[in-house]
């Protein structure tokens, strides 16, 4: 469902009560606790109980499982997530009561309003890179309110409200979200399309980054991450309008550079310099304990935003020294087995192309000499697979096993000539190290048949392919103890 955002947002404290439809997703449980934080009535429903609900539940929030018309209760505003359908009978309950109804978007911008937004935008990378800059921000002392589209593991949320001047938002573009906020300053990684079902051609999603930049505050500034063909296109449209743009690299020429990158031991270390007129400086290094050379590209850009904003290089880097990770990015699920015969777990967001190449090869540097990538992937969304499948399955040779679910049909309707049997037909592996199973039941046994001592498995996806990683750790784990 998309709701139109009003022409002015209130502050979320004159919202009066809010209702969350949808509240254990990762945008308006974020929402919902920054809300809750401000002393504002917070009440949800959702289909599901989640991670996300928990914490909620810990603040006093009254949340509903399943959806009914009494659930809103004396709900004064409704908050709805755009999975939400056109008959759902709580936005029923509200249209016909004549209730405030707002997108995530508003509901989001309703808590921004009294801090400097910093916006990371980007295709690829927006929630690693959103939480690497809270967590670079904390640690240098700056205490920003922040939100973010998973778990925080440093903190084990995924939103909270800062004493700080900032406020860290991960801005959506997947349905225009971050053309809402009044934004200082942005981050953007990368503008690789995608979300076509709703920007219809790649021309106008990147249009939509232009319309963002383009509404950032005249005296912010813009960091850009210009190994990307999209993000330097933009980089250089923006320096030629005026505005103060930081460019980011690790290949490309940039005003912050990554140099001498090591990847190994389940980590990545580089050293940072800074180019300009006067010559380069050496900063100093940076040592990530998350492995691959996606995140070094969003840990510069994090530092290069913080390091705009006044903050010292070394408080900086230390902060981001201590990230481990956010909740389905190339998370450790765990380890069965012992030694060098172990078989870890991990589990990834990882839904587009891109994302799936980047993992992948974050995968390959984490296994020994010997051990293979089992790859387990859930596509996401009829749209994407009609228009990406073939690139998905591409992408997935880079491993040595894949396993391949039907398609998470999520806020679309089925279409029985779009299923994972096509992307899996697109990996370019022999037959018989690729396998479609299309149904549940199957997957786990299929994906530990193929694991061996010593290898890694990863599954990937924006659906419930989640749920799959900790049983396969279970059967691993039970076939190491036999």
């Amino acid at each position: 469902m998309r709701l139109p955002v009003p022409d002015a947002i209130a502050r979320a404290e004159d919202l009066g009560r809010v209702h969350f439809v949808g509240i254990g997703g990762a945008g308006l449980s974020g929402i919902a606790r920054i809300m809750a934080r401000r002393g504002v009535p917070v009440t949800g429903s959702d289909d599901n109980d989640t991670a996300f609900l928990r914490p909620l539940r810990e603040l006093g929030v009254d949340i509903h499982l399943g959806y009914d018309a009494a659930h809103v209760g004396p709900a004064d505003t409704l908050v709805v997530t755009t999975a939400a359908r056109e008959d759902n009978p709580e936005v029923v309950a509200a249209r016909e009561a004549g209730l405030r109804l707002l997108p995530r978007s508003a509901g989001l911008a309703s808590v921004m309003h009294d801090q400097r937004v910093l916006a990371v935008a980007g295709t690829h990378g927006k929630t690693t890179t959103t939480s690497l800059l809270a967590v670079a921000l904390i640690h240098a002392g700056a205490d920003p309110s922040y939100a973010v589209g998973g778990v925080l593991n440093a903190t084990g949320r995924n939103a909270d409200l800062g004493s700080g001047a900032h406020f860290v938002a991960e801005a959506d573009e997947s349905d225009g979200a971050f053309l809402v906020y009044d934004t200082h300053a942005a981050i953007v990684l990368n503008v690789d399309a995608d979300h076509l079902d709703v920007w219809g051609t790649p021309e106008a999603y990147a249009a939509a980054f232009d319309e963002f930049a383009n509404g950032i505050d005249p005296d912010g500034f813009l960091v850009c991450a210009v190994d990307d063909e999209g993000s330097a296109r933009l980089a250089a449209a923006q320096r030629a309008s005026g505005r103060r743009v930081l460019t980011v690299a690790v290949d490309a020429p940039a005003d912050l550079r990554a140099v001498d990158l090591r990847v190994a031991g389940g980590g990545t270390t580089f050293a940072v310099v800074r180019v300009d007129d006067g010559g380069v400086e050496r900063l100093g290094e940076v040592a990530l304990r998350i492995p691959g050379r996606h995140y070094v590209v969003d840990a510069l850009a994090a530092l290069a935003m913080g390091l705009e904003l006044g903050l010292p290089f070394e408080a900086l880097a230390q902060g981001l020294g201590t990230f481990v990770g956010t909740g389905r990015r190339m998370e450790l699920v765990g380890t069965a087995g012992q030694g060098s015969d172990a078989v870890r777990v991990y589990d990834s967001y990882a839904h587009h192309p891109s994302e799936i190449a980047g993992d992948l090869e974050a995968a390959r540097s984490l296994v020994a000499d010997g051990g293979r990538v089992v790859a387990c992937f859930q596509p996401h969304l009829v749209s994407r697979t009609r228009l990406f499948g073939a690139q998905m399955g591409h992408e997935l040779g880079a491993a040595d096993e894949v396993v391949v679910l039907d398609v998470y049909v999520a806020r679309e309707d089925p279409d029985p000539s779009v299923t994972g049997a096509m992307v899996a037909a697109a990996v370019p592996l022999p037959a018989e190290r690729v396998a479609f199973v299309a149904d549940r039941a199957g997957v786990v046994p299929e994906v530990v048949g193929r694991a061996r001592p010593g290898d890694v498995v990863i599954t990937l996806g924006a659906g419930d392919v989640t749920a799959v990683a900790p049983q396969v750790l279970a059967a691993l784990q039970e076939r190491a103890d036999g």
